[in-house]
This record gives C-alpha cells, structure tokens and sequence, in this order.
C-alpha cells in the first residue's frame, strides 16, 4: 500500500504540468512500463490490468 497517495497524486500531476497531450501520455506509458518492470510478478499486474480496465469503462 502506497503511504501517502495524495502526495503522490500531486507528483504525478506536477509530473505532466506544461507536457503536451502527445508527452503526457508518453510519460503515463513509461511510468507503466517501469512500475510493471519493478512489481514483476504477471499475476499482480494482471490483476491490476483488469481493475485498471474496469475502472476505466465505469468513468464516463
């Protein structure tokens, strides 16, 4: 569990101040892409895959 996810938060969003949409998601991707190569396991990332998946479809 992550301590502080509100601090967080507020790095990830600082993260993307003044990146283009194109940079944006381009550094979602590789944060993803590092995050998944450091928890390593296929099952835990799987799992985190479809909650990420079926809270996305539930946003409108």
């Amino acid at each position: 569990m992550i301590d502080s996810p509100d601090d967080f938060y507020e790095a990830l969003l600082d993260a993307h101040q003044g990146l283009s949409l194109d940079e944006s998601h381009a550094l979602n991707a590789r944060l993803v892409l590092l995050l998944a190569d450091y928890v390593g396991r296929a099952e835990v990332l799987n799992e985190v895959l479809a909650a990420a998946c079926i809270a996305t479809k539930g946003v409108k």
